[in-house]
């Protein structure tokens, strides 16, 4: 059992250490899809080798893949004890637009105990309390009661591409009992969760491509299919009034949720009203008897995300487009696989294609659906460190976004992946003036040496 007291004091006394060492990490501009900051990149791995070598954690490498490297570390002294994995991301969201930005991105700032900067959330700020909670352990007790190992990437805001075959190829290094991610959120101020299911992801577009050229309507309207015509006849053949999507075979794998889960989800505090006035909405919307959270946690959806063709400026152009596209995405929920689900929307699009246009499909944004029960012991853990710290319940919730390399991670290497996260909705990471609450970052650091210790009495 951690002694509270003594680690609590200790987090007290090198607080202002830590906000320090943390701002200089989130001074380095590592935006991994911008090119001209490949530099910047580098420099915020050899700043994660130096910050795990000061912490105590052994064999740390910075490890190349084809695009930008991973930065590895260890600390294996525990014999007998389960082993942690940890993963984080060092990369970071673009900035633009830069105008709206109160203080630059990348020099930090504390404003009313938040720490604004690029990164401080999602998830440099995050990443960053691991290493220091394994700090803390070492230096107080000269020990730690598990083994721990750290992967910290620097493509994650770029979808990963090269992380999978990087575990794949370290797969006997990389062995766990349990990896834990600190990469989401928490459902509220004070108010933690813990996250045990993502959705998963499957993308195409759809091109509808009509007469060689743009026709003058009132030439040829009425004899010429139109494209835009065309492509909405096929958006609105994907689902019925109430959401259900109408795509052959798009339900059948996906099961219906446990009584004791539609209970668990159904205990939340959430408000919909509320949520409704949030949002500048008046109605909800969506497949008949599932509620809110059913809907966006663990209903797999079809949504059109873009369509564009015709003439789109001021006034008007009386113009019959050669062509129209649409983008559309889908969420999926377990035992969905997105290769399955684009083979079905491509034969559903051929099949209420209209006459006259030709289509072609092609696809993007692929990443498999992940679940760990939520009655799991390694998720359970989790709950109980965080009540130990915050003094009320945690919730175990779904996320109804997609973070590929979770599941990639659960296909791997086969282990229960605990998502742990401390930041909140309204922190504006992938926006202007995003931020990190310090309340959370002085809890957190607390909640995650607690954890290490409820995860050394998990069975190995």
């Amino acid at each position: 059992m951690m002694d509270l007291q003594k680690i609590d004091q200790y987090f007290k006394d090198y607080r202002q250490d830590h906000l320090e060492e943390l701002k200089a990490f989130l001074r380095i501009p590592s935006i991994s899809s911008l090119s001209e900051h490949e530099p910047d990149i580098r420099k915020g791995a050899e700043w994660l080798k130096r910050s795990m070598e000061g912490a105590g954690l052994e064999n740390v490498s910075i490890e190349e893949t084809e695009g930008h490297p991973v930065v590895y570390g260890d600390w294996l002294h525990a014999e007998g004890k389960p082993t942690v994995l940890v993963y984080g991301h060092y990369d970071v969201q673009p900035v633009d637009p830069l105008n709206l930005w109160e203080t630059p991105p990348f020099d930090p700032h504390v404003r009313d105990n938040k720490l604004f900067a690029r990164g401080a959330s999602d998830d440099k700020g995050q990443t960053f309390m691991h290493i220091k909670a394994v700090e803390a352990l070492l230096r107080l007790d000269g020990t730690l009661p598990v083994n721990v190992k750290f992967i910290i990437e620097g493509e994650e805001e770029i979808g990963s591409p090269n992380l999978p075959l990087y575990v794949e190829q370290q797969k006997e290094r990389l062995a766990a009992d349990v990896i834990v991610i600190s990469d989401t959120g928490m459902q509220g101020p004070g108010r933690p969760a813990v996250c045990y299911g993502l959705r998963g992801l499957a993308g195409i577009q759809i091109d509808v491509k009509g007469p060689k050229g743009d026709l003058h309507s009132g030439l040829y309207g009425g004899a010429v299919q139109n494209p835009l015509h065309a492509i909405t006849e096929i958006l609105a053949s994907f689902r019925d009034k109430e959401g259900t999507i109408q795509v052959e075979g798009f339900y059948e794998d996906v099961e219906e949720v446990t009584a004791d889960e539609r209970a668990e989800l159904a205990a939340h505090a959430f408000d919909l009203e509320q949520e409704k006035k949030d949002l500048g909405i008046t109605e909800d919307f969506g497949e008949t008897g599932y509620s809110f959270l059913e809907r966006t946690w663990i209903r797999p959806t079809l949504e059109v995300n873009g369509i564009t063709g015709g003439f789109s400026g001021e006034g008007i152009k009386t113009v019959l487009p050669a062509e129209a596209s649409a983008k559309i995405t889908c969420r999926l929920v377990p035992h969905q696989d997105p290769d399955d689900i684009v083979r079905k929307l491509r034969a559903h699009v051929e099949a209420h294609k209209p006459a006259g246009v030709s289509v072609e499909i092609s696809e993007f944004d692929k990443g498999k659906p992940f679940l760990t029960p939520f009655d799991h012991p390694a998720i359970q853990a989790a709950g109980r460190s965080y009540e130990k710290i915050y003094n009320v319940p945690t919730a175990y919730t779904r996320m109804g976004g997609s973070i590929p390399i979770v599941a990639a991670f659960d296909e791997l290497l086969g282990l229960p992946v605990v998502l742990m996260g401390f930041g909140l909705s309204s922190e504006n990471f992938h926006a202007p003036n995003e931020h990190f609450h310090l309340e959370n970052f002085d809890k957190g650091l607390r909640v995650i040496a607690d954890y290490l210790f409820e995860a050394a009495e998990l069975v190995k």
